[in-house]
C-alpha cells in the first residue's frame, strides 16, 4: 500500500459517519461493492485543509454490481440499504447498481457509456481524476482502496477533466460547487 493509500485509510478511519456506512453495507453482502465519489475524496480535502470530517459532504455513493439490471432488483437494494440506517443516513446513501448503469446513463447525461464488468470499472469513467476514488471495508477490517488514476490529485487539491473521456456538460457548474466549499482547490480549466 502506498503512503498515499495508508493516509486515506486514516482519514476513512477517522470520519464515523463513513465508517458507519462501511460496516453497515458489509453486514448487507452486496455483490462487489464500493463507496466511492464526494464522501471520500471530500474527506481527503478536508482533512488537507484542517476541516472537519463531514465538512461539505452531502452523501454516500455505494455502487455495487449485479448482473439483474432490472429496476425491481435495483430498487429492492435502494430500499434493503436504506433501511439498514437510521435517518439522517438512510437518505444520504445513494445506491446503483452499477451494471445498470449503461441503461440510462445517455438519457441523463447524454453520453454513451458502456458496459461494465465490474463496480471499479466505473470510476476511470468519473469526471475528473481526484472524483475517482472509492473505498471498501473488507471482512477483516482492511480497507480496499480503488483509485485507478491515483490519489495525487485528490490530495494535491486538484480538480482537472478525466482524459479519458469528453468534458462533462456540466463541468462549470461542478467547478463553481467544488470552489464555493474548497476555496483551496485548484480547478484545471479547459
Amino acid at each position: 500500500m502506498s503512503t498515499l493509500e495508508q493516509r486515506l485509510v486514516e482519514i476513512v478511519r477517522n470520519y464515523p459517519d463513513l465508517m458507519l456506512v462501511m460496516t453497515t453495507v458489509r453486514s448487507l453482502d452486496l455483490p462487489d461493492w464500493l463507496i466511492f465519489s464526494g464522501s471520500v475524496y471530500q474527506s481527503v480535502w478536508n482533512d488537507v485543509t484542517s476541516r472537519e470530517p463531514g465538512y461539505g459532504v452531502n452523501d454516500f455513493d455505494l455502487g455495487y454490481f449485479d448482473t439483474d439490471t432490472s429496476w425491481d432488483a435495483e430498487d429492492v437494494v435502494i430500499k434493503r440499504v436504506a433501511a439498514a440506517f437510521d435517518e439522517p443516513l438512510s437518505s444520504r446513501v445513494e445506491v446503483r447498481n452499477q451494471c445498470r448503469v449503461p441503461i440510462w446513463f445517455k438519457s441523463k447525461f447524454g453520453e454513451d457509456y458502456d458496459p461494465i464488468a465490474n463496480t471499479a470499472e466505473a470510476l476511470p469513467r468519473f469526471v475528473a481524476p481526484a472524483f475517482a476514488v472509492g473505498v471498501r471495508l473488507e471482512g477483516d477490517d482492511s480497507i480496499t482502496v480503488v483509485a485507478p488514476f491515483g490519489l495525487e490529485d485528490a490530495f494535491d487539491l486538484i480538480v482537472r477533466p478525466n482524459p479519458n473521456r469528453p468534458l462533462a456538460k456540466d463541468w462549470s457548474k461542478i467547478a463553481a460547487k467544488v470552489r464555493t466549499r474548497w476555496p483551496e482547490v485548484t480547478v484545471v480549466e479547459v
